[in-house]
């Protein structure tokens, strides 16, 4: 999209102009021709030109005079000022979450508003195929509800279980059927005609918590997607950490260092591995606990222990600032005050523990923010365009 900003002039400067200009604009509402030249320091002639060219690509919009009277001054008798506003609307983003029992999309403009969500639940035994195609039925709702063209999106951010590399291959993914080594990536770009983005779900959860929810202004963050196998995201220096392939926070595998403390013995009432481990059964063992059955309560003790030693790994290692926690595990009565305790045991310096802020759209919402970086990339580059993503 460097090549919207410019109008085809291949200037350096010219570029650099029309993105300092740009950025401007977008930061904040109507502004007059005046205040560009005193915001971006750049002479009048050239705001002017830049203006002409974003003008011409859609970007930006001549509009009259707010109702409010605008500046100090505009009583003054003389030219009348021209405002101008960044067209937010000239296009939108997608944050999108496949989960084992739902999917959901949430539609936003450039600036990040939010324009539209939806959402479907889907069955947790179906297929890679079955999937993916509920996956565009629910974008397409969305789309259409919104009455947005599926031509006028500039970049898809979407969320996943699993261990995703840069490519968006899932490496591997055990919480649902078809999902190990599928390229998750080039199905989903077939569908779009801008940038993909593909992520693991804890690492967008970390990066949405860090934009909009309870660790914001917190640069160095773990979040905990506790589930039936917890995964965990972690922003180090307010970047995300992802390891060399993708696998970085993957806690759920440490059961793999003693078979006696997988989650379906740990979950267990009856001696037994609890069979299937799924959510419905984990609902009736938390439902146990919570009306006092002692047996559920000792179970709902093992499994908050062995999260809480997962999660001291990573604190060990990284010494974050704050633990988010999030997934069902968030909901248990009095979790955080356990978690406080036992991190400040098991730790060398405690973190900080809260409750994740975002609730059910928390993927989805970190999948739209990675898809709003790579809008902001493309807007506010000064580089030539080299035709690699970028829209035409």
């Amino acid at each position: 999209m460097a090549d919207r900003l410019t109008g085809g002039d291949s200037s350096l400067l010219r570029r650099i102009n029309a993105a300092v200009t740009l950025r401007a604009l977008r930061a904040g509402h109507a502004v007059t021709l005046t205040q560009l030249v005193g915001d971006t320091g750049l002479s009048r002639p050239t705001v002017e030109g830049v203006i002409e060219g974003l003008v011409e690509t859609g970007l930006v919009a001549e509009v009259e005079q707010p109702q409010n009277g605008g500046q100090p001054g505009g009583g003054r008798r003389g030219r009348p000022a021209r405002w101008f506003r960044f067209r937010a609307e000239a296009g939108h983003i997608l944050g999108i979450e496949i989960g084992v029992h739902d999917v959901r999309v949430v539609l936003a403009d450039l600036t990040g508003e939010v324009v539209g969500r939806h959402y479907r639940p889907v069955e947790e035994a179906l297929d890679a195929e079955e999937r993916l195609a509920a996956v565009r039925a629910v974008v397409t709702d969305a789309l259409r509800k919104a009455g947005v063209s599926r031509d006028n999106l500039w970049a898809v951010g979407v969320g996943t279980p699993g261990i995703v590399d840069r490519d968006g291959t899932v490496q591997l993914g055990t919480a649902m059927p078809g999902w190990t080594g599928l390229d998750l990536g080039a199905r989903l770009r077939r569908s779009f005609r801008c940038p993909v983005m593909i992520e693991n779900d804890a690492n967008l959860a970390a990066i949405a918590e860090h934009w909009q929810g309870a660790a914001i202004g917190a640069d160095d963050v773990v979040f905990v997607m506790a589930g039936l196998s917890p995964g965990a995201g972690s922003l180090i220096n307010g970047r995300l950490h992802r390891g060399f392939g993708g696998a970085a926070g993957e806690i759920g595998a440490l059961h793999l260092l003693g078979q006696e403390v997988t989650p379906e013995r740990l979950l267990s009432t009856t001696g037994k591995p609890l069979n299937p481990l799924d959510e419905a059964a984990v609902a009736r063992v938390l439902k146990l606990a919570r009306e006092g059955d002692e047996v559920a309560q000792v179970a709902m003790d093992r499994f908050l222990t062995r999260l809480v030693q997962g999660v001291a790994a990573l604190v060990l290692a990284i010494d974050p600032q704050l633990v988010v926690v999030g997934g069902w595990a968030a909901g248990l009565d009095g979790v955080l005050e356990p978690l406080r305790e036992r991190l400040a045991q098991l730790t060398l310096r405690a973190p900080e523990v809260a409750l994740a802020a975002l609730g059910s759209e928390v993927v989805a919402t970190g999948a739209l923010r990675v898809a709003l970086d790579q809008v902001e990339e493309q807007l506010f580059a000064v580089d030539p365009p080299t035709g690699t993503g970028a829209r035409s």
